[in-house]
């Protein structure tokens, strides 16, 4: 049965009368005729207002990574709704689910909330600033560090070949361009440009912002040597190493991927996983450092620590922490790779998988990228036709190819026959329109 979108079109429509693109985000627009709306979740199915039910890869961007509605979690928020709200007031819960991080991941010696990534990423940069007494920093060139000012800087293509750094472009207008010379960009994977880079601005460079899994750029991963090289160069130049796991926190292992990596962060930044889609961040790092909040350094927020978002909080970690959850999450990653790669392979389709099984980003080459260039360099229209026809196979991943495809716990043997039948359909559909064209996977 084909996929129909009346009663999503006839919202769309509704919607565009009060609401800029007629959604709350701009990243869930996908056009006129495609934009989803949401009627249930439950597990690892959405289903929309049209009743079509999709296996969603998508899960928020990485959030439900227990599935959604999970009865355990939404069990322990209804208790944190007898708290009584908001009261610009501590609870005994946060030291709890503080002192839960801190066992899980030992750099994070202390913690504070807040309500999302952007926000905890916000106060880990203006940390850092006071810390070191520095204004500049470094982030890695196709990572993302939220919607705030400081990180919504790009290098275009035109300007890679520039000698030296390449001058940065924002991307979004109403972003002061007068901020632009603190930020300092590099490849991933390329530890001698870093050096480079902060030996040339070591007095004035405060932090490295890393994703060492891009959670906005397939999970393009960095290799466990320039990492240890990145510690090593931070702390030989007097550089905070900031790691930002809003996305791989609690998900590529219960101490993240500080854990996988076996390298500790001054600071860093937790949110996705944290509390299975209730809303709060983490910013934790080393106690000299983080005692500077209060002592100079302001943060803070009316919904911050909210007793629901703690008590789900507490759960979801429990989970993560005191269960095979995670192991049965990589488990099913694995054989969805498989899987797509067996159907990739026997039609001659050179593809590789980029990041962690639970959360993979698919490339049409022989070789995974290592940079942002190497993905901004190649074709992915082939992605791009084929997550059109896997939404109306109903299966739900990001469109734009950047995006990994997340897996959660509540992903199951009935959603991998039927990701991977539809899957065969849209490879073969979309082999046929590119045939057409001339066009074939790199």
């Amino acid at each position: 049965m084909s996929r129909t979108m009346t009663r999503n079109q006839e919202h769309f429509r509704r919607a565009l009368t009060r609401m800029p693109l007629g959604v709350a985000s701009n990243f869930r627009f996908w056009g006129e005729d495609r934009t989803v709306y949401v009627k249930q979740g439950r597990g690892a199915r959405v289903t929309d207002l049209d009743d079509n039910v999709y296996v969603d890869y998508r899960m928020g961007y990485g959030p439900a990574i227990l599935g959604y509605a999970d009865p355990r979690v939404d069990q322990a928020a209804c208790e944190g709704m007898k708290v009584g709200g908001v009261f610009a007031l501590s609870t005994e819960m946060e030291f709890k689910v503080a002192s839960r991080i801190s066992s899980m991941v030992p750099a994070a010696e202390l913690v504070r909330f807040s309500n999302s990534g952007t926000e905890a990423v916000m106060a880990a940069l203006r940390l850092a600033r006071a810390y070191t007494g520095k204004d500049d920093y470094v982030i890695l060139e196709g990572s993302y560090h939220g919607l705030f000012d400081a990180a919504m800087w790009y290098t275009p293509m035109d300007k890679w070949e520039q000698v030296g750094e390449p001058e940065v472009y924002p991307y979004s207008e109403g972003v002061p361009l007068s901020t632009r010379n603190f930020a300092h960009f590099v490849q991933a994977n390329d530890a001698n440009q870093l050096e480079d880079v902060l030996q040339r601005h070591a007095g004035s460079i405060a932090c490295l912002l890393i994703e060492p899994i891009m959670g906005n750029c397939l999970g393009i991963a960095a290799d466990p040597a320039y990492l240890r090289a990145a510690r090593a160069l931070c702390d030989k130049y007097g550089v905070l190493l900031v790691i930002d796991e809003v996305k791989t926190g609690f998900r590529v292992a219960r101490g993240g991927v500080q854990e996988l990596y076996g390298v500790d962060a001054d600071l860093c930044t937790f949110a996705k996983a944290v509390a299975n889609g209730y809303p709060i961040s983490v910013l934790a790092g080393r106690e000299k450092i983080m005692r500077k909040i209060g002592r100079g350094v302001a943060h803070g927020g009316t919904y911050t620590a909210h007793p629901v978002s703690l008590a789900a909080a507490e759960k979801t970690l429990q989970i993560l922490d005191e269960t095979d959850a995670l192991e049965r999450i990589a488990q099913y990653g694995t054989r969805l790779r498989t899987g797509m790669g067996t159907i990739l392979k026997a039609r001659g389709i050179a593809h590789s998988f980029v990041g962690h099984p639970s959360m993979s980003g698919l490339y049409f080459a022989h070789e995974p990228p290592r940079t942002y260039r190497d993905w901004k360099r190649s074709d992915y229209t082939f992605y791009d036709a084929a997550a059109k026809v896997l939404h109306d196979e109903r299966i739900l991943c990001e469109p734009d190819s950047r995006e990994p495809w997340f897996i959660s716990a509540a992903h199951d043997d009935a959603c991998l026959g039927d990701t991977l039948a539809a899957f065969e359909v849209a490879i073969d559909t979309t082999l046929r329109s590119v045939q057409t064209t001339r066009k074939m996977p790199a």
